[in-house]
């Protein structure tokens, strides 16, 4: 039998950890926000929230701290507001750059007629103080956040509404990127072609593996190399 030549019509990235470096910025942020909101309330408190904000890196913030707040949600969206806050003001203090390669593997995506999305699990304020400070308003062809009518990871809203958006013609001409379980479990149940995992972020090979990931690449930067592989699979 001859190769059966398979299509890509959609990559969707995360951003912090997979296109964006993330050197500490959500941690140091958390504290803020604990800080602020008093959420935890001894150093070993603290500790254990920091270890689940790690674990859950890549889902809807505001998700995590209704968890952390058990169930409080004046104060989970207080802290939510002042983590934003806090990130939003890194950022514009210059604290945000592309991972290497990430920015040209954009470019190169387009000019094969591969459509782009960007996702995060940050509010949409905060998405875009990144997007605005990396000169990224243009890069890609769709930008998602959670939000009405989409939920943020694990579920596979992104990804789908990505593909919608984009007009890609089905779950299998997609491939999903990120450097969390999260990310994983979302490209899995979206039925995207590969659901791959990065090492610039969260989560490790193991833990990226165990999720199920397809594929654990080093960096986005590998990613044509590898849609060469799916194309020809």
């Amino acid at each position: 039998m001859g190769t059966q030549h398979r299509d890509i019509s959609l990559v969707v990235f995360d951003m912090a950890g997979t296109t964006v470096e993330d050197s500490g910025l959500v941690q140091q942020s958390f504290l803020a926000a604990d800080a602020h909101a008093g959420l935890s309330k001894t150093d070993d408190d603290r500790r254990r929230m920091l270890e689940y904000v790690s674990d859950t890196m890549g889902q809807s913030k505001i998700v995590v701290f209704r968890h952390l707040s058990g169930g409080n949600e004046e104060q989970a969206q207080a802290a939510n507001k002042e983590f934003e806050r806090c990130y939003a003001q890194l950022v514009d203090d210059g604290r945000c750059s592309a991972v290497p390669g990430a920015e040209e593997l954009l470019g190169s995506l387009r000019e094969q007629g591969i459509k782009t999305a960007l996702t995060t699990g940050f509010a949409h304020e905060t998405q875009m103080s990144i997007i605005r400070a990396l000169g990224w308003e243009n890069v890609a062809d769709v930008v998602l956040c959670p939000g009405d009518g989409v939920r943020g990871r694990p579920f596979p809203d992104m990804p789908l509404t990505a593909l919608m958006r984009a007009g890609a013609p089905s779950v299998q001409s997609m491939v999903v990127l990120g450097d969390t379980t999260s990310d994983i479990t979302t490209g899995l149940r979206a039925g995207a072609l590969a659901s791959v995992g990065v090492l610039t972020g969260a989560h490790d090979a193991t833990q990226l593996s165990e999720a199920g990931a397809t594929h654990v690449l080093d960096s986005v930067a590998d990613l044509p190399a590898l849609l060469d592989r799916l194309r020809s699979a």
